[in-house]
């Protein structure tokens, strides 16, 4: 969209005293309203005209005008008028002149292109302007965009606020607006409640602790709230996508992102014409058994949000159809000769890597592609320890009043039951759903709804025996190797400073090194007793530490050529 170059007033001189009176320089931004703004001779100074008064007010006391107009004959008359009453008036004031193209001032989309492309032009620095953009004139599309530019920071300024005033019926009264939410304390601490309000949402109501798991959760929200692109959410089963999804709809739904409906498709469960007439639906007589019309998903999610579980698991028919009808909101119902319309957002997730499938030639790069602007990885339950004992917690409500009782647990049962969840061989191969179906089987059992370290101690062997045995521990690397590590990575001078425990002690741990896989794995062999005494356990960071002791790190250990 072209823009007009800027014109000067006959009165522009550079900014008169700018530099001498204020380290900025200035600057109003602003329409020409072409209502509020016109005047004629003489009674036009016995009256309110927005741009006059915000040029004139000396509470402004502005060096440049940068002034927007709509082209057409009756606005240049205005225009030419108000550049000489301000050139009369403010004979240092500089006033620029923008004529936006010919737009439908009603249309937001128009008006916001326009404007932006000559604020971008003025190239506005916060470090040398003091920028105040004018929101009395104009049609209410133009301040709303004005508001907009100004809290996106592509206007880095204030808001300026005119209106009348009967002690002076030139300049008026004006009020300077800071949309920094941070300078208001009582807004800024609202806009805080209300987004940990969302992060809980999200969260199910559960405090969790896991401090990557909250940052994921806070971006979740963020992106939820304000974007209507698609998201994908990966994660192993069991991991909690489905309620995730739930939550993220509600949410979406509160903050009026969403009108229609939640709907939920489980991917994994289609084959066949099956998948195409569930997602897309069909016309009747479209296949053998398609007795009647069918909508279909697509169509049930208009306005709403699709949730696609497995997504991987579509076949590549169904996910050509289903990228069109992400892109064009259209797709043909099968059997059918004519398109339908439906406008949905949608939400994907799945327990694979899709990245994989695009190269196995199961899984389309542009379906990919469109559907992974947004993507966030759940983590599993055996990545989040720290969160075991709020989902406990949660859980023992959940089930609770599901069967009608109140839940609890002796402080010795507690113990007992959080010290297995966090044990480094436990496997919560179902994730959450393992951990809830383990408090719903013991809640069941529960004598008077209170679980004590009887029904703790049963609960372990069913859960250790779905498990399978425990994975072998890293091997230790023969005994004579411990002194042979110790003289290969150690200097001269540490050696002589070693005291023979701390040469146990090292030794043992070397070993252990040389024989672990990773970092992570070699913490949890030489903790395994010790890590269930803590509330929060990172094993890979405390063997990290105690290694920096000697100057020493993993991968080196495991590189040392012994010879």
């Amino acid at each position: 969209m072209a823009v007009q170059r800027a014109e000067l007033s006959p009165a522009a001189g550079g900014g008169g005293g700018a530099a001498a009176r204020q380290a900025r320089e200035r600057v109003i931004f602003g329409v020409v309203g072409t209502v509020l703004d016109r005047g004629a001779q003489p009674k036009r100074w016995a009256r309110w005209r927005p741009t006059v008064a915000a040029a004139l007010h000396p509470e402004v006391a502005a060096d440049r005008f940068e002034l927007m107009v709509t082209q057409s004959p009756e606005a240049e008359r205005l225009i030419k008028l108000l550049v000489a009453d301000l050139a009369e008036r403010r004979p240092a004031l500089q006033v620029r002149v923008h004529r936006l193209p010919p737009i439908p001032l009603w249309d937001l989309d128009a008006v916001y292109d326009a404007v932006a492309e000559v604020a971008a032009g003025l190239h506005f620095d916060e470090d040398r302007h003091d920028l105040l953009a004018h929101i009395s004139t104009g049609t209410h599309i133009f301040q709303i965009v004005t508001y907009l530019l100004v809290e996106a920071r592509l206007l880095p300024g204030r808001l300026l606020q005119t209106s009348p005033s009967k002690d002076d019926p030139v300049t008026g009264r004006v009020e300077i607006i800071d949309l920094h939410l941070g300078r208001y304390d009582r807004i800024h601490r609202r806009f805080e409640a209300e987004r940990r309000a969302a992060t809980g949402l999200l969260k199910d109501g559960i405090e969790t602790r896991n401090p990557a798991f909250n940052q994921l959760i806070d971006e979740i929200e963020q992106v939820a709230g304000r974007s209507t692109a698609p998201m994908l959410i990966w994660g192993p089963t069991g991991a909690g996508k489905s309620q995730l999804a739930r939550s993220i709809y509600a949410l979406k739904r509160a903050r009026g992102r969403v009108k229609g409906s939640f709907v939920e498709l489980n991917c994994a469960t289609l084959r066949g014409d099956a998948a195409m007439s569930a997602l897309f639906g069909h016309v009747k007589g479209a296949f053998t058994g398609a007795l009647a019309d069918r909508a279909g998903l697509l169509r049930a999610a208009n306005d709403g949000l699709l949730f696609l579980d497995e997504i991987g698991e579509l076949g590549l028919d169904e996910q050509a159809m289903l990228l069109r009808a992400i892109e064009d909101g259209r797709f043909l119902p099968v059997g059918a000769d004519r398109e339908v319309e439906s406008r949905f957002q949608l939400l994907a997730g799945t327990n694979r890597d899709l990245h994989a499938r695009v190269r196995e030639g199961r899984f389309r790069e542009d379906l990919l592609a469109r559907i992974h602007t947004w993507t966030f990885r759940l983590p599993g339950l055996v990545e989040r320890p720290e969160d075991i004992e709020p989902n406990l917690d949660h859980e023992l409500a959940r089930q609770g009043a599901a069967l009608g009782r109140r839940l609890s647990m002796s402080r010795e049962a507690r113990a007992a039951y959080l010290r297995f969840a966090r044990a480094p061989d436990a496997k919560w191969s179902g994730n959450f759903r393992d951990l809830g179906a383990s408090v719903l089987r013991m809640a069941t059992l529960a004598e008077g709804g209170r679980i004590d370290e009887a029904a703790v101690e049963a609960e372990q062997r069913r859960l250790a025996a779905s498990w399978g045995p425990a994975a072998p521990a890293p091997p230790v690397v023969e005994d004579d190797v411990a002194e042979r590590l110790i003289d290969a990575l150690l200097s001269a001078e540490q050696r002589a400073e070693l005291d023979p425990f701390d040469a146990v002690q090292l030794g043992y741990t070397l070993r252990v090194c040389r024989g672990a896989e990773s970092l992570s794995a070699a913490g949890r062999a030489l903790f395994s007793a010790s890590r269930l005494q803590r509330a929060s356990t990172n094993d890979a960071d405390r063997l990290r530490k105690y290694l920096q002791r000697w100057g020493l790190r993993f991968e080196q250990i495991r590189a040392c050529a012994l010879g």
